[in-house]
């Protein structure tokens, strides 16, 4: 039988709305493969450019090469005891940690239940000229054993660097080991690097290393004080040796460590200079070990790496579309209506076109290599606070004028322009502690300190650092009665007459304001 007028009429609908359906369906579809075709296009035409000029973007790259586990200092047992509860010989995480391991640098200088107060100057200032109150350590130390028996101590008082040496000695073995595992040439802790992403790859090392350069410095200071001057240079040498047990690491976070740990050790170099207790032999060691360090190529190489690490991210979010790992949420937590808007999110993140994902990465990279990257030029060794503000107002107005294709990128990009201010510091003090050391020598020869710090070169230094914020000599006074004033301009690029200026939320100094500075003198202790 026929169909009637009215159902030819719907049928001939029907197919009219499928096919512009299909019409829709289709050009949707086109566009979508164009914009995937376009973003992706875009970013290997980019990445194919600058890598054709030595630039590397995939993050495997970066990751550092195996050495022989006899040569490996984070192979050494000691070492191994420190992260064996949480990660197995090959970064693989242990779930859960196998407490049955005894970590053999679990070191601190102090007990953290909070039995006493700690001492108020427990680290000294360099940059303010204050030396460490060992007083006030030993008080701490003394006090504490009357509440508990962390630390040992003396029947009766002693002189207050034999009573924090007394208290420290319960570490002895432990930092003899890994005085040790140091002299092994070589280091690389066992991550897994094929984590994916890379972002949730384990670093418990880091904090092992933090506290152990904060024992072996506190142990330097009491040194100095009680005479031990080799000793004192032997725990400050181990501080930089596990500075650079991290340092081809290829995590930001890795570098900023480092540069704390450097710091540790720039107080007892520091209070063996303006105490006179370096003998010109072992200054000449120290300007050795300083020597080795450069800050400036680190933040090259940490930002690239870092660069890497931040693409590997949003590549594995584009593969992943792991939408709740992302805002860092659990599905089987929160209410219905959580997991409804989860489940929608999770869906609307799936159906963004990779080329998103694609110009996100490009984005990263270019902000890299047009503002960050810039900052800091190590052939000249100048890092620049002006190229660092403008890279920052880059950055601010990315995230202030989010789009589909930056909004990744503005997420994922860290506060560089305030870390490279971090680079240069540490750089600086590095350059002017070996230029404290060199004046010292010339003091040791010549009976006092020269009139200026061409006459350090070419015998107590090969060529004397520049100041590396402007490229200019660093300022250097002699104060009288045998005292120096030696500094740079600091990031204000002002010269404010080696005024050091304090953050205003903080006991620390200001980095930001004011002259980064060496005093060749001593102001005073809290």
């Amino acid at each position: 039988m026929n169909d009637s007028p009215t159902k030819s009429t719907e049928k001939r609908t029907g197919q009219r709305f499928l096919f512009w359906l299909a019409c829709l369906v289709l050009l949707v579809v086109m566009i979508y493969l164009g914009l995937n075709q376009g973003g992706n296009s875009a970013w290997d035409n980019y990445r194919r450019q600058w890598e054709a000029k030595g630039e590397r973007f995939d993050f495997a790259s970066f990751v550092p090469k195996p050495v022989p586990n006899d040569q490996n200092f984070a192979l050494a047992p000691v070492v191994v005891s420190s992260y064996a509860q949480q990660l197995d010989q090959t970064g693989h995480p242990i779930i859960p940690p196998n407490t049955n391991i005894v970590n053999r640098l679990d070191l601190e200088t102090y007990n953290d239940r909070g039995l006493v107060k700690l001492p108020t100057n427990g680290t000294g200032s360099w940059t303010r000229g204050m030396t460490v109150d060992l007083q006030a350590w030993q008080n701490y130390y003394r006090a504490l054993a009357t509440k508990t028996n962390a630390f040992p101590v003396s029947p009766q008082p002693q002189s207050p660097a034999a009573d924090v040496l007394l208290a420290l000695g319960k570490y002895d073995s432990a930092i003899e080991e890994l005085r040790r595992a140091g002299l092994r040439p070589a280091s690389r802790f066992p991550l897994n690097y094929d984590t994916d992403p890379p972002t949730l790859i384990l670093l418990p090392q880091l904090s092992v290393l933090k506290n152990c350069s904060q024992v072996l410095q506190l142990r330097a200071l009491a040194e100095l004080q009680n005479g031990q001057t080799e000793d004192a240079l032997s725990d400050i040498k181990l501080i930089l040796r596990l500075t650079e047990s991290v340092r081809a690491e290829p995590f930001l976070i890795s570098h900023l460590v480092r540069i704390t740990m450097v710091q540790m050790a720039m107080q007892p170099v520091w209070e063996g200079l303006v105490e006179r207790k370096w003998s010109d032999a072992q200054l000449a060691e120290l300007d050795r070990e300083l020597a080795g360090f450069d800050f400036l190529a680190d933040y090259e190489f940490s930002l690239r790496a870092e660069r890497a690490l931040s693409i590997a991210s949003v590549e594995h979010l584009r593969r992943k579309r792991d939408f709740d790992r992302m805002l860092n949420e659990d599905d089987a937590t929160g209410s219905d209506q959580d997991r409804g808007g989860s489940f929608l999110g999770h869906m609307a993140f799936r159906l963004i076109p990779n080329s998103v994902f694609y110009r996100n990465e490009l984005a990263i990279a270019r902000m890299d290599q047009q503002y960050l990257l810039p900052i800091v030029n190590t052939e000249q060794h100048i890092a620049s606070p002006e190229a660092a503000r403008s890279a920052g107002s880059a950055i601010e107005e990315m995230q202030a004028h989010w789009t589909p294709n930056n909004v990744l990128a503005a997420m994922m990009l860290p506060a560089l322009t305030a870390t490279v201010k971090k680079y240069a510091y540490a750089q600086c003090s590095v350059d002017l502690a070996r230029v404290a050391c060199a004046l010292e020598r010339y003091r040791l020869a010549q009976g006092e300190f020269p009139e200026s710090l061409d006459a350090l070169s070419p015998a107590f230094l090969q060529k004397v650092p520049h100041d590396l914020i402007n490229g200019q000599p660093l300022h250097y006074r002699r104060t009288g009665d045998d005292k120096f004033l030696l500094y740079s301009v600091g990031w204000n690029v002002t010269d404010d007459g080696g005024t050091v200026e304090m953050s205003k939320t903080s006991r620390l100094v200001d980095t930001a304001k004011g002259d980064w500075v060496w005093p060749g003198f001593v102001n005073g202790s809290q």
